[in-house]
């Protein structure tokens, strides 16, 4: 043993004792580095970065586990293993906090000027990059932390400047003015995906426009009356004959008095409401599209606060809704709006800030996502493709990436990699480089800031340090193994990777990507702070430990699954953590100057020795095989039915027979035996309890400075025994058997009972007779028959198991008038209730009048009573014959 390391076990488990100085050993160890190893293969994940907005939640601490859980093994199986740490500065989120901060001191980015304003978000950054390492250690990560990495690092900002310049000079990335998502709240554009959509009971306003030439008017619904202040045409379908004598003509937009052309487009349905539309290029996307056909004009109403502009005439200053509300009071003044219907609808909210989204003309930088979409679909295609599991998310990574979109990268705010753009500030002359212009005095930077997403989907491998060919670290680790994240982010980053990726490496950013649910409450519902249901891990960690907390993530659900929290069920992996340490205590007490050397596994073995080695030979493959292919859950199911029911039930309790008798022989072998199998359990158990594993290894007999560089358990043929393994299976039916029989009985196991037990062969009887100390000591007989020709006797118990019968008289079992005196208590409880029950059955009001189920349930409960009544009536009967 480590007499470095060695420490008496406490007699409790308390894992906030046992946890925590562990993290700091594991660290100051260099334990997590990845070494460049040339003889070992590598195997590299990154983390998905979390923002530096707050402390880590439930979220984080399931994802980061499996991650841990993944390279731990990898680590053991002598891989050179890079897990590489990092963070986000989340743009719009971050931003979004310090302003609030700001705000609370009477203070704001503006008063403060850009420059200062960076330097409080630093500030925010280093304050909450301290929190979440803290939270790292608690959760016991094995991290790099020699290369960590943060999205607006100099090493990410240039490759951030070499991929923007680049996709530029192919013409994948270019500047014009779209209808996108603006947040009125954060005032910034927001990409598609960053919009949520929620169904809002909202109202369809019916107007009339009036027609100059003919007098006529056009009825024409909108939800949005505030943006009519912006329409610049009304358009009808080519074929709908309707309105062939209008197209052309011109319509006076009411309370503006603006002229307008009423103009045919094949974009408009005949069918829908009363088949013409009101056009709003500054304010609808689809607007936008038909006002770029017909050269229809752009007028903006709206300001970026989400409050009326000059364009909006007496409404200037208004916000959006206060002028909704005034626009229809005016619009019934003038008899222009005649009805009001309601009208759900799907309203798009900011993801950030919760506000409504506006579409709004602006100018802003995009990249032309097609030529990447299609590089990245035929990627999966080929040999090289990334491996999505469950595989069923790759169908939601394709169909997402057929129907793409351009994406709007550009956003307002200060936070955030300034996109590389300069204006000549006479000629307006664009630049666009890696590089400031060489006279840099006559330009000015573009004012916003890149997508976050951006820098992040470069994740796999700037942090590698491209765009540097040269880095080590980029030709040995990358790409990447896999990538753990969840279902909710596969449009927002992990098919942002891909694509990127695979145009500036030409190679997929990970093998195999891990997608895993949500963490939901108990009751199913998705934890948020309005709901006031979400659980922080560090309470969790506090009182239940770490151990505790990760085996429950990893083991409560498969694949591409949600999991529901449930605090009992953390009690549960506490209890298993308890039962653990509890049988590696007595374990060790009888392993006293019991060294590494001194296991022999050659010697003669017992039965009992034989079997548990087969089944750690079985576990070690169940859960290596599991483990590999991410089915944590079922991995965790062997590993617990292992070292529960086997280990500490049934091998360590057979153990205690030599440990405690006189043969030193047999006492050597146990011990061998015991240690061996403890030793290759706690490594198999590590990846998913790193802190008791490294706690109870550190005072087994090893070899090694660390469980975390310890070899993987391997099978080893040697040491199987399907023959102990079925002989074992019979002993512990037997016992088990006699166990439920005296338990049925109350019959204590201090109270000796005879035993018979009836064998199919003289091979079974001699299998039997050969583990007969099994069956004394588990058993307790006053009396062991084992015999082919066993006679049945009189009043006695029985049960039936593989190969054998067992009888036990009733003689030794019980005390016959007690029982009979017992049994006609229970006889009369039972008369009782089929008396109660039929009686009720019996009285036709009742059957008749009763609901349907209720009746039902008193005929179930009928049977159930004759039921019992016939049982304890054949006992009594059998008692007293």
């Amino acid at each position: 043993m480590d007499e470095e390391n060695k420490t008496a076990m406490s007699p409790k488990y308390n894992p906030n004792e046992i946890e925590k100085d562990r993290y700091r050993f594991w660290v100051d160890g260099n334990f997590f580095r990845a070494t460049g190893d040339k003889e070992k293969e590598p195997f590299t994940i990154v983390i998905p970065p979390p923002n530096v907005t707050g402390r880590l939640h439930l979220g984080h601490a399931w994802d980061t586990t499996m991650q841990d859980t993944i390279s731990r093994m990898k680590r053991m199986q002598g891989y050179d293993v890079l897990w590489l740490p990092g963070m986000d500065h989340a743009g719009i989120a971050t931003q979004a906090k310090v302003e609030a901060k700001l705000k609370e001191q009477g203070e704001n980015r503006h008063n403060l000027g850009r420059d200062k304003f960076l330097d409080v978000s630093w500030d925010w950054k280093e304050e909450y990059a301290d929190f979440i390492r803290s939270q790292w250690e608690k959760l016991g990560l094995g991290l790099d932390y020699s290369r960590e990495r943060f999205t607006l690092d100099e090493g990410l900002s240039n490759a951030v400047r070499e991929v923007f310049v680049s996709l530029y000079e192919k013409g994948l990335i270019y500047r014009g003015e779209y209808i996108i998502n603006w947040d009125p709240a954060t005032r910034t554009a927001l990409s598609d995906i960053e919009v949520e959509y929620a169904e809002v009971q909202g109202k369809f306003y019916h107007m009339h426009y009036p027609i100059k030439e003919t007098g006529e008017t056009i009825e024409i619904a909108t939800t949005r009356p505030e943006t009519m202040l912006g329409d610049t045409a009304v358009a009808v379908h080519p074929d709908d004959e309707r309105y062939q004598h209008l197209i052309g003509k011109t319509v006076v937009l009411p309370i503006v008095g603006r002229e307008m052309e009423i103009v045919a487009d094949s974009y408009v349905d005949m069918e829908m409401g009363s088949g013409a539309v009101k056009i709003t290029p500054a304010h609808d996307p689809n607007d936008f599209e038909i006002g770029n056909r017909h050269n229809l004009e752009r007028v903006l109403v709206m300001n970026e606060d989400g409050s009326m502009n000059e364009n909006a005439g007496r409404y200037q200053g208004m916000d959006r809704f206060e002028c909704r509300q005034e626009i229809v009071k005016d619009l019934q003044d003038q008899g222009v709006l005649f009805e009001i219907k309601d009208h759900p609808h799907l309203v798009g909210h900011s993801e950030r800030s919760g506000a409504v989204v506006e579409p709004y003309l602006s100018t802003q930088w995009f990249v032309n996502m097609q030529p990447l979409a299609d590089a990245a679909i035929e990627l999966q295609d080929s040999d090289g493709k990334v491996h999505f599991v469950p595989d069923r998310f790759e169908r939601t990574y394709l169909h997402w990436m057929e129907n793409i979109r351009d994406w709007c990268i550009s956003r307002q705010l200060w936070w955030g990699h300034r996109i590389p753009a300069w204006y000549h500030k006479e000629t307006a002359e664009l630049y666009v480089g890696k590089e400031e212009p060489a006279d840099s005095e006559n330009w000015e930077q573009d004012e916003d800031v890149l997508d976050t997403w951006f820098s992040s989907a470069l994740w796999p491998f700037s942090t590698m340090g491209w765009p540097d060919d040269d880095s080590e670290d980029f030709k040995r680790y990358f790409p990447t193994d896999v990538l753990v994240t969840g279902y909710d982010i596969i449009f927002f980053w992990v098919a942002r990777m891909i694509f990127q990726s695979k145009q500036f490496t030409g190679k997929r950013p990970f093998q195999d990507v891990l997608i895993h649910g949500l963490i939901r409450d108990a009751q199913g519902q998705k934890m948020s702070k309005s709901l006031g249901n979400g659980v922080d891990p560090m309470d969790v960690i506090d009182q239940y430990g770490a151990d505790s907390l990760r085996y429950f993530l990893l083991t409560g659900s498969t694949p591409g699954q949600d999991l529901r929290f449930h605090w009992e069920k953390v009690e549960a992996t506490w209890n298993f953590a308890n039962k653990v340490w509890n049988a590696s205590r007595f374990s060790l007490m009888n392993m006293e100057d019991f060294d590494y050397e001194d296991i022999d596994l050659n010697r003669e073995k017992s039965l009992a020795d034989k079997w548990i080695l087969t089944r750690l030979n079985e576990t070690i493959d169940h859960v290596t095989r599991n483990t590999n292919k991410y089915e944590f859950g079922e991995a965790g199911r062997h590993l617990y039915n292992f070292i529960w029911d086997e280990l500490c039930d049934w091998y360590i309790e057979m153990a205690k027979l030599p440990l405690y008798g006189d043969d030193e022989a047999q006492k050597k072998t146990t011990r061998s035996v015991l240690a061996y199998v403890l030793d290759q359990t706690m490594r198999m158990l590590h990846p998913y309890m790193p802190f008791i594993t490294e706690e109870i290894w550190q005072q087994l007999p090893h070899k090694g400075a660390s469980i975390t560089v310890a070899k993987w358990p391997e099978a080893k043929e040697e040491l199987h025994d399907e023959t102990a393994s079925s002989e074992m299976k019979r002993l512990v039916s037997i016992i088990k058997s006699v166990r439920n029989i005296r338990a049925e009985v109350d019959t204590p196991m201090s109270r000796q009972i005879k035993l018979f037990i009836k064998t199919e062969n003289e091979a079974i009887s001699a299998e039997l007779e050969n583990n007969r100390g099994y069956l004394e000591s588990f058993c307790n007989p006053s009396e062991l028959v084992i015999a082919t020709d066993v006679a049945s006797p009189d009043k006695a118990m029985s049960a039936v198991v593989t190969g054998s019968e067992l009888f036990l008289p009733l003689e030794g079992l019980i005390d016959f008038d007690k029982e009979i005196e017992r049994l006609e208590k229970e006889l009369a409880k039972w008369t009782k209730e089929v008396e109660r029950v039929q009686k009720k059955l019996a009285n036709e009001g009742f059957v008749n009048k009763a609901p349907q189920q209720v009746v039902d349930d008193e005929r179930q409960k009928e049977k159930d009573y004759l039921e019992k009544q016939a049982k304890v009536k054949a006992r009594l009967e059998e008692l007293k014959s």
